[in-house]
């Protein structure tokens, strides 16, 4: 038979105390307030994931526009200057 506690015999205590703590909170509670809880815990997380994800896309977007633009002034400080932009000639 297997161990019914093997949940919280993972290795680190203090891992396994917070996971009987959250177990805990959940059991304290009726069942049906329980599961509205835990959905209401799961929506939250996915808003905050479905935030995470579209952050990380605007990054991704920045960087790749920044390299662009680092090229561009690349290309721009490699050309030769043309005559509106070369300024008077030395005397």
């Amino acid at each position: 038979m297997a161990d019914k506690y093997q949940r919280y015999k993972g290795g680190n205590p203090v891992c396994n105390a917070f996971r009987f703590l959250c177990d805990a909170s959940f059991a304290v509670l009726p069942h049906d307030a329980a599961y509205q809880l835990g959905e209401f815990e799961k929506n939250f997380w996915g808003g905050v994931r479905w935030f995470a994800e579209k952050s990380i896309e605007r990054i991704d977007e920045s960087l790749a526009a920044a390299d662009w633009l680092r090229d561009e002034w690349r290309r721009r400080n490699a050309a030769p200057p043309t005559e509106a932009t070369a300024g008077p000639e030395p005397l």
